[in-house]
């Protein structure tokens, strides 16, 4: 089974996407690159699960939009 993550991983996440939507993918090592550059984080654990969750989160948000639009069409 997955893991549960914390409201403060999911909280910063969806700020990070709406802030850096443009730059973030749906490869975790660019995210992770980004989550070191734009987050003072010195947990190297925190910094990997943000990382991972908002790759998570990217994959479903692009999903989600692109559902919309056919469903539109």
């Amino acid at each position: 089974m997955g893991n549960i993550y914390t409201r403060d991983i999911k909280r910063v996440s969806a700020e990070l996407y709406e802030k850096y939507a443009d730059e973030i993918t749906e490869d975790y090592g660019k995210n992770k690159e980004l989550v070191s550059r734009y987050l003072d984080i010195y947990s190297k654990k925190v910094r990997n699960r943000v990382a991972g969750y908002l790759t998570r989160y990217a994959k479903r948000a692009r999903t989600v939009h692109t559902t919309e639009e056919e469903v539109e069409e």
